[in-house]
């Protein structure tokens, strides 16, 4: 049995996992932007939800959320602050290659749904890049339910993307189930 197959735990991030998670994140530029160990571990701080994914060998994937209210300059964040208030807002979803397709992403997502229920949140939202383009980040958004309630330019007009929400019942019962 490899490491990719064993079934994951999804847990709370912790200090010990900042390096690891950092290399992760900055690894998937341009879906994300680059942190670095220091600026993760700021940001983290700032999330009412951090979640890994560890199968057993460290971290493989993770999830970081922010609440309404938090002290946060992104664009994207904002938006949803104006025209979603109210919404669990996921800043970055990572998910190392050998693990696509193993269910990380849909596990963080269904235990992150079961997070904003707890904090009265009904929807989570968040954005994939149209430009540059990410059509498999948005197709597994899409199957999870997510959809298209906007789109704007960011980074001075140099990235484009798709505002997406879903309700946070529906991915508590759709997306807690490993293995998609």
């Amino acid at each position: 049995m490899t490491r990719a197959s064993i079934e994951p735990v999804i847990r709370d991030l912790r200090a010990d996992d900042l390096e690891v998670l950092a290399s992760l994140n900055d690894a998937a530029v341009p879906a994300v932007t680059a942190l670095g160990t220091a600026g993760l571990a700021r940001h983290v701080r700032r999330c009412a939800v951090a979640l890994v994914t560890d199968a057993g060998a460290g971290p493989d994937g993770f999830l970081l959320a922010l609440a309404p209210g938090a002290e946060y300059p992104s664009e994207n964040y904002r938006w949803f602050s104006e025209h979603r208030p109210g919404s669990l807002y996921v800043d970055r979803i990572v998910v190392a290659p050998a693990a696509h397709g193993l269910g990380r992403g849909r596990a963080l997502y269904g235990t992150t749904a079961r997070r904003a229920v707890g904090l009265g949140l009904a929807e989570v939202t968040c954005e994939v890049n149209l430009d540059p383009p990410n059509p498999g980040s948005l197709a597994f958004h899409r199957r999870l339910g997510f959809e298209q309630v906007g789109t704007q330019r960011t980074s001075g007009g140099t990235v484009e993307v798709a505002l997406l929400a879903a309700p946070s019942h529906r991915l508590v019962r759709d997306g807690g189930a490993a293995g998609s």
